[in-house]
């Protein structure tokens, strides 16, 4: 499952006072007495280190998980509610909706516990633990090892490291490799399966804005939703039961009214995604020109074809609503990336450092290590500049055709059925069964249709500059390029156009009929065409991968980057800054612009509009004042702020906190004109888009009536 980025947040880019900067850093818990307390401390914070990260005693770090696999979320009672994004939500929302019921479009509020609501699939991980096993692991491996070789003695060494720190299968262990391969560290976590929703704003609150809004400043989005970690009676994870209890966690975060002023000391801590910090400026100028282009292209034509059905049918747009919003989200976040990396040089910046580590690598003591590093990284990517916008072109048609990979994936264990005896297909017959409902659950034929002939015509056009595989190229040799009459005739012929006829095709299987079905056939050549490497390729990933260890450990021992933490890749971080302000704004009402309020929410109303519609009750209710105790002192109701957090994706849904470790905000979008945070930090332009919790109590307490669920919480006025 695909989710929302989040990256760096402005609103015009502009020269700020020297004093003025974010705290560049996505830092490792068990560092921060060590790296950054001091610094905390002078900022705002009045927790211990201890408080924060502790192995043996309840800390900040019990409260956060990771949601799903792909976002944050934290614990905000002591009967296991936990708070994310409404975006981190959507697939489970969109699951549990229907045409009937559709909680995506008007929203849900359990009653009673009882009402809580189950989907199929969703988990929270907490955090257990870390350490560090750099001298372990480096110590299987040497320099004269090919990139293979080492990886599978690492590999060795990881499940070792595994098997002996996971409780005997209580745990999830975790090694991965930092600073591109120099350091490893290992992380354990506990997962909770039976998690149930309990709330969530209508579409028209939590999406508010849609795609116009997305990645911009002023924001007045209510992007959060509200689930439940359940766990056996002894508070030990188990699959769903109807006597599962919700789950008291070791710490849940208190919740603080008192709102936020420009300085404040803001935190967040998550689990953000994916940085590239340490990438040449070969592999940046390869993004720009080739692969994010060709990704950009590829989203806009599934998001097309996919829109024209689910604008007019409610059906077919909650099959696709979440897989629409991630591509949609992705194609903003490529574009935002082209032109940040473009305007600010980035590449350059970049090179210019790379000239001082090659004067640097080819001095006597370090010629022989560091000498030919540069220049074999650089041939790297000049040999597969055109390699890497034709995966992109690929990869859009896999991730949003079925039809690309489906036939392929299913295909091959329709043929492994069909030659088996009657027991082992019975064996076998639950786990296709679970293949055919996860690809055709949400499936609906027309579009796959239309989508899959949009995105070959589109990849046969574009990828042919590097080289299709064979199938495709003959076909659009054939057809001049169009394979609209190709993907009709095939699809209406195949078994894979339904999963009636998959199913009827399993009564009596014939291996054959697979192999000789054209949609079969073109999704093979497809898949094969995205796994292939030639042994050149393999060479030069070798060799790639072996230089680009050696940049980031010369760098590092030059000091001519001197960035002590480590690249996001998904495990637990801190981040910590301040509450800051943009310019001054025409578009947002608010005296100071770090801060937009329902006033301002108000005034782009536009009723019916998919976008910029809003419930009828909200405007009553802003009209009347009727803000309860979540107003601000001065009398607005606050919805979005502003804070210069060092983050990225994975961190949606990841708590704002004070000082005192209270949360104030839900971090969940960044700005797209700073989208170059990714691979350089620029602390001008660093910020980050937070749902203020005193509107997320508001829309929860006031609008919704489920003041049951604020009473849960730990309030602090």
């Amino acid at each position: 499952m695909f989710k929302k980025i989040i990256l760096f947040v402005t609103l015009s880019i502009m020269v700020m006072p020297a004093t003025v900067k974010a705290d560049e850093g996505m830092w490792f818990l068990m560092f921060i007495e060590r790296l950054n307390h001091r610094d905390m401390q002078k900022m705002g914070l009045q927790l211990t280190a201890e408080e924060i990260y502790s192995v043996n005693n309840s800390s900040l770090k019990d409260a956060i998980v990771q949601f799903n696999g792909g976002c944050t979320a934290e614990m905000v009672s002591s009967q296991g509610l936990v708070l994310t994004n409404h975006h981190c939500g959507y697939d489970a929302i969109a699951e549990l909706s229907s045409e009937e019921q559709n909680y995506l479009k008007n929203g849900f509020w359990a009653a009673t516990k009882k009402d809580e609501m189950k989907p199929k699939s969703l988990y929270v991980r907490f955090f257990v633990r870390m350490d560090d096993v750099s001298k372990r692991m480096l110590a299987v491996v040497n320099d004269k090892m090919t990139e293979l070789e080492r990886e599978k003695a690492l590999n060795q060494e990881m499940a070792k490291i595994q098997k002996e720190n996971d409780g005997g299968g209580k745990y999830t262990v975790s090694v991965r490799p930092f600073f591109q391969g120099n350091e490893y560290y290992y992380f354990v976590y506990q997962d909770y399966t039976d998690v149930r929703l309990v709330g969530t704003p209508p579409e028209s609150v939590g999406k508010f804005g849609g795609d116009t809004d997305n990645w911009e400043w002023p924001r007045h989005t209510g992007d959060f939703s509200l689930f439940r970690v359940y766990a056996d009676k002894d508070g030990n994870p188990a699959e769903y039961a109807a006597d599962n209890v919700p789950l008291e966690p070791k710490h849940h975060l208190p919740v603080s009214l008192k709102g936020v002023q420009e300085n404040d000391f803001a935190m967040i801590l998550g689990y953000p995604g994916r940085t590239n910090r340490w990438m040449p400026a070969g592999g940046i100028d390869q993004n720009v020109k080739y692969a994010y282009p060709a990704w950009v292209e590829g989203a806009k034509t599934g998001m097309d074809n996919m829109k024209k059905y689910m604008k007019v049918d409610e059906k077919v747009n909650l099959m696709y609503a979440s897989k629409f919003a991630s591509t949609a989200n992705y194609w903003k976040n490529r574009q935002g990336m082209i032109d940040a990396l473009t305007k600010f040089g980035t590449a350059k910046t970049k090179a210019g450092q790379e000239v001082k580590f090659d004067k640097w690598a080819n001095k006597s003591a370090n010629k022989e290590k560091y000498g030919n590093v540069l220049s074999t990284i650089n041939k790297y990517y000049a040999a597969t500049d055109l390699k890497s916008g034709h995966d992109s072109y690929l990869m859009q048609a896999l991730r949003t055709a079925t039809y690309s990979v489906l036939p392929a994936n299913l295909g091959n264990g329709l043929i492994a059925y069909a030659g088996e005896n009657e027991a082992k297909r019975a064996e076998m017959l639950p786990r296709l069964q679970g293949a055919l409902e996860n690809y055709y659950g949400e499936f609906y034929a027309p579009l796959e249709r239309d989508v899959f002939a949009a995105q070959m015509n589109l990849y046969a056009k574009k990828g042919a500059a590097y080289g299709l595989p064979s199938m495709v190229a003959k076909l659009s040799a054939e057809n001049g390029g169009d394979f609209t009459q190709f993907v009709n005739n095939a699809t209406e012929k195949s078994i894979f156009s339904s999963r009636e006829a998959v199913e009827e095709f399993m009564k009596n299987p014939d291996a054959e009929v697979v192999k000789n079905d054209p949609l079969y056939q073109i999704s093979t050549d497809l898949l094969n065409q995205y796994r292939a490497k030639s042994p050149e390729l393999g060479a030069m990933e070798n060799d790639f991968q072996k230089s680009f260890r050696l940049l980031v450990e010369g760098l590092r021992e030059s000091k001519l980057n001197a960035i002590q933490y480590p690249d996001a890749n998904s495990t637990l971080r801190l981040t910590y800054g301040k509450v800051r302000a943009l310019p001054a704004d025409k578009r947002n009402d608010a005296k100071i612009n770090n801060y937009t309020t329902m006033d301002g929410m108000v005034k782009k109303y536009k009723k019916g509009d998919a976008e910029f519609d809003m419930p009828t009750k909200i405007i009553e209710m802003n009209k009347a004042k009727d803000y309860g105790q979540y107003a601000d002192k001065a009398g607005f109701m606050p919805v979005n702020f502003l804070t210069d957090n060092d983050i990225t994706g994975g961190n949606s849904g990841s708590p704002v906190l004070n000082g005192k470790g209270e949360l104030i905000g839900l971090a969940f979008d960044g700005n797209i004109e700073a989208m170059a945070g990714d691979v350089i930090f620029d602390p001008k332009l660093q910020r980050t888009i937070n749902v203020d919790i005193r509107y997320v109590l508001w829309i929860i307490d006031k609008y919704a009536g489920a003041k049951h669920i604020i009473d849960e919480m730990t309030i602090v006025k």
